[in-house]
């Protein structure tokens, strides 16, 4: 599919207006990389809504918050200009100017994540601004993490949730971190890391009129063909 034919099955599935393209699924099931390859492929902007709690942490970190003081971290975050770029080949994030693309994905971010991302007023902050971006995109774009499908954009186009089998996700999340922690540290931060998330937005099973895609035994390829294909039958 070149990006002329993209851009003609774009707007004709959302006769005109913004497509969005919502996708679900706990850590490792492989949605960042997914999301990414689908809205470069259709020309779409690309949001990830993790990176943004991530992005509060490392705020919450630096101003050196106590994390169990749920009130104190709710209004940082409120006060805190979470920049974010929605170019799929390039996404960055800044924290109040200072650029946190990198920074935020340090181990101690990712062990700390949790307790921020299950803060009920920082969600409500940061979904709040997830829906405004989703709005004010053009001509579509593909959000992706926890509870995109639920509660962040659930009249989306397409809702799909996203799995893959454990030892799947802690394979492609090891990949990811090139050696930087252990297997056992890493099978910690992906089993935990939704087992937390778990508390406050549902992942793991689908809500009525969101499809399921098993990646476990499929390439990134095929994974991006298959939701491609899908969105061609919207038109």
């Amino acid at each position: 599919m070149d990006r002329q034919q993209s851009t003609e099955l774009t707007e004709t599935a959302g006769q005109n207006q913004t497509l969005v393209i919502a996708i679900d699924g706990p850590s490792g099931s492989g949605k960042s990389s997914t999301s990414r390859g689908v809205a470069e492929r259709l020309g779409l902007q690309y949001l990830d809504t993790g990176a943004m709690y991530r992005a509060a942490t490392w705020a919450v970190q630096q101003a050196g918050v106590d994390r169990t003081d749920s009130a104190a971290v709710a209004e940082l975050v409120r006060r805190t200009d979470l920049g974010i770029t929605l170019d799929p080949s390039g996404p960055a994030f800044s924290v109040d100017g200072t650029d946190v693309t990198t920074a935020i994905r340090a181990p101690e971010v990712s062990a700390a994540v949790s307790a921020v991302a299950t803060n009920l007023e920082v969600r409500a902050e940061l979904i709040a601004r997830q829906r405004q971006i989703i709005a004010d995109a053009r001509p579509g774009i593909v959000a992706e993490g926890r509870d995109i499908t639920t509660v962040v954009a659930p009249d989306a186009d397409l809702r799909l949730l996203l799995v893959a089998d454990p030892e799947a996700r802690v394979g492609r999340r090891e990949a990811e971190l090139a050696g930087k922690a252990d297997r056992a540290a890493v099978t910690d931060q992906v089993l935990r890391r939704d087992r937390d998330d778990s508390t406050v937005a549902v992942f793991t099973e689908a809500a009525e009129g969101v499809t399921v895609i098993d990646s476990t035994h499929l390439t990134l390829e095929q994974v991006i063909d298959t939701i491609c294909g899908m969105v061609k039958e919207l038109a």
